[in-house]
């Protein structure tokens, strides 16, 4: 049999037609893990290309409509990454064409969008460079007119124990005193040769590695993500990012990073803060530092947030709060 107009115009459709059990007002639904090819710019103006995983939701202000056209945000998500780069305005003109096609339904409408960021990052020292990995997520909220712009970011990084490092210093200074006698002339050579051993530096801290998480919400006037802006920043504040490529010399200028760098969570917490108390174009933050403890079986964490009243990052109005998801 063939299908003619005809036939598929007779074809029901429960949503439109059928009644809800329980009528209701619905904050959000739609669909996730909606995977999807992303283009964005990079650091140099060219197109880079990722794959997304996006979530989709508008809200359902009619108490007696039994559900939402989900095909239809499928396809304008569809059509929205397949015509044009990820982009604020991109986020924007996706979200009015949900609620374009959801008219008298729903007045509210957010979509999110997580995939992998990758950068060429120089090593320390050396000459060399390599590739990071950087998980990132964009959220825009479209609720009538009024247009906000969260962005999610990941940056792994080094935590060696402030504690730790004390408690090795002693040791080593215990180790001293047992080595050389109090009192005698101790000569440069022995001591300096006595430092380049095991036997002398007998214990050293304990380090990590340690992820810093966090959400910003954006002024919605920015054409592009600053992703790479943002990354620097946070690299910048906590001093001790995790490396690619690494020969003798890079992991000798990781060590003395981290051991000029001491912190504790709440150390880098309040790094993170500093950092992005400062940045007039970060309106609110939401920022979790996480060390996978080498000491222990669980983790130290301290959240730190700018806490603006009725942002969305610190506020109830998004159902997807914390930083991105990892793959």
């Amino acid at each position: 049999m063939k299908f003619t107009d005809s036939v598929m115009r007779e074809m029901p459709d429960i949503a439109n037609d059928g009644q809800p059990d329980v009528a209701g007002h619905l904050e959000w639904v739609g669909m996730n893990e909606i995977e999807v090819p992303v283009r964005i710019e990079d650091a140099n103006g060219e197109l880079i290309q990722s794959t997304a995983i996006v979530t989709a939701y508008v809200n359902l202000v009619d108490p007696d409509v039994r559900g939402i056209h989900m095909s239809r945000l499928y396809l304008h998500i569809d059509q929205a990454f397949r015509d044009q780069p990820l982009s604020p305005s991109a986020l924007r003109q996706l979200l009015r064409s949900f609620l374009d096609s959801h008219e008298g339904l729903s007045d509210r409408a957010l979509v999110r969008v997580d995939f992998d960021y990758v950068a060429r990052r120089k090593a320390l020292a050396s000459e060399n460079e390599g590739w990071r990995r950087y998980p990132v997520s964009m959220i825009g909220i479209l609720a009538g007119q009024d247009f906000s712009l969260e962005m999610g970011l990941e940056v792994l990084y080094s935590s060696t124990c402030p504690c730790s490092a004390a408690l090795a210093r002693q040791l080593i200074q215990e180790q001293f005193s047992k080595d050389f006698v109090d009192g005698e002339a101790i000569d440069f050579q022995a001591v300096k040769e006595w430092l380049g051993t095991e036997g002398g530096i007998l214990a050293t801290p304990h380090s990590q590695r340690s992820a810093a998480e966090l959400r910003v919400r954006l002024l919605p006037s920015f054409q592009m993500f600053p992703i790479i802006e943002l990354i620097d920043l946070i690299e910048g504040a906590l001093k001790t990012p995790v490396q690619a490529t690494v020969k003798r010399e890079d992991e000798q200028a990781f060590a003395l990073l981290n051991g000029t760098n001491l912190m504790f969570c709440e150390d880098a917490g309040r790094r993170l803060q500093t950092a992005l108390d400062k940045d007039d174009r970060i309106l609110d933050f939401w920022a979790r530092c996480t060390h996978f403890e080498s000491l222990h079986p669980h983790n130290a964490v301290s959240v730190v947030t700018k806490g603006v009243e009725g942002g969305y990052v610190s506020g109830t109005g998004n159902p997807v709060r914390e930083g991105p998801h990892r793959s």
